[in-house]
């Protein structure tokens, strides 16, 4: 949620900024106008408002007078029965606009910081480097080489829940295990991440301290006949866990990870990606969430893309980082790297990781607030991303894997979790 007291104070500026996202974000029916058109509402109310209350003070007044006389004071008395009746018209005004005005803070995006690029879509991203050596021989699709394999039952799926939902077996069901545990393992053990476990649903109002709900309610999975929806991202439960809660100072940074099953319904992706395990509705992922103080974030947004960065270099994946526009930003984020992937079959990048830093966005969605050195209670800043999205990384690793021969290589670093194995064979269990 963007800054109430900012709003009142400097809209021009944040108009400006947020003209970063695009034209229509600021457009005349948009969150942006409707806020800044209740709000001066509820000006005009506070200034009837303390009309009100000087007539009161004025009537009350001339009434002890009156009585202190020994003075008839009906007329006062009936004009303070008028101000008592308009009083509390207007308060039921107040709350409304009040109501209002709240729920169309929700729907106003992040102020992007104001070192992100211009840009309108994604084709005007930044690209910062690339690391690794491109395979350019012709590898079949993932989809391809995990059936090939055995691996891979995409008709199954389709037979359990339907369309862009697969199967994993065997070895790729342990590949799938293994670099949950690899991305675990070096995210708590050498990254200093505490790992949680959390729930898969969370309520309305997990969903819309983080900023899925109101604007993305399409895009999730609700639960029949209940105001719990399945998960988009562990991003959810986990920041969150300090939804309505004040931190010590010295209690910060906190960090977590955790891996969690993940659900989208892709709303707004027909014919996207329709075949393979890029866009499914449901996804396992390794995330990563940090809590830190307002002035340490974007230091803190770079830590943590170092952290997603070395489980692709540990497995030796090519990969390219980006900076994305303005106009390619995410609803919460002020700031995002995204981490896209070399997939051979395809001849591209595809993104793997998008780490954002959120400003104190979520921190006064979510009421996550830190005792600053004054001790004066303030909302934290949250950073988090993908650490990364294991389906994407097990593509990843079938294609820039594959030989010719069939076989799927197992990246070193995996091969303790795989039992010492090293090649997916179409033989293997």
């Amino acid at each position: 949620m963007i800054n109430r007291k900012s709003l009142r104070s400097n809209a021009a500026a944040m108009e400006e900024a947020l003209k970063k996202r695009g034209a229509k974000v600021i457009a005349q029916g948009s969150a942006w106008s409707k806020a800044l058109s209740l709000d001066e509402e509820q000006r005009k109310l506070k200034t009837i408002s303390e009309t009100l209350q000087a007539e009161r003070n004025r009537v009350s007044k001339l009434i002890g007078q009156k009585k202190g006389a020994g003075e008839d004071a009906s007329e006062e008395l009936k004009r303070m029965g008028e101000v008592a009746k308009e009083a509390k018209a207007l308060d039921s005004t107040a709350k409304e606009a009040e109501a209002a005005f709240n729920l169309t803070l929700l729907e106003i995006p992040n102020i992007p910081h104001v070192s992100v690029p211009d840009g309108q879509d994604e084709s005007d991203n930044i690209e910062i480097r690339c690391w690794g050596e491109p395979r350019q021989d012709n590898v079949p699709p993932h989809w391809d080489i995990g059936e090939a394999l055995g691996i891979l039952d995409f008709d199954t799926g389709v037979k359990l829940a339907g369309s862009r939902f697969s199967v994993l077996k065997g070895a790729g069901a342990r590949l799938e295990r293994a670099l949950m545990q690899f991305m675990l393992d070096t995210h708590a053990d050498k990254h200093g991440y505490e790992e949680v476990w959390v729930p898969a649903i969370a309520n309305r109002k997990a969903m819309t301290g983080t900023g899925q709900l109101p604007k993305f309610e399409d895009d999730a999975y609700r639960l029949e006949g209940e105001d719990l929806f399945l998960i988009p991202t562990a991003e959810v439960p986990v920041t969150n866990m300090y939804q309505d809660t004040i931190l010590e100072t010295e209690q910060l940074p906190i960090k977590h990870c955790a891996y969690t099953p993940c659900f989208r319904r892709e709303a707004g992706s027909a014919g996207r990606d329709t075949r393979g395990m890029i866009r499914q509705h449901q996804f396992d992922k390794v995330e990563l969430v940090q809590f830190v103080q307002p002035n340490q974030s974007l230091a803190a947004l770079d830590e943590l893309l170092s952290h997603a960065i070395a489980i692709l270099e540990a497995l030796e994946l090519p990969y390219r980082l980006v900076n994305l526009c303005g106009g390619d930003l995410g609803f919460s984020a002020e700031k995002t790297f995204d981490l896209e992937v070399w997939l051979p079959s395809q001849n591209t990048y595809r993104e793997i990781s998008s780490c954002s830093s959120f400003g104190q966005f979520q921190g006064r969605r979510a009421g996550i607030r830190f005792r600053d050195e004054s001790g004066k209670p303030q909302a934290v800043a949250t950073i988090n991303g993908s650490g990364l999205a294991i389906g994407r990384t097990l593509v990843a690793i079938l294609e820039n894997y594959w030989n010719p021969d069939g076989s799927v290589t197992i990246p070193k670093v995996l091969q303790p979790y795989m039992g010492q194995l090293t090649q997916i064979k179409a033989s293997n269990p």
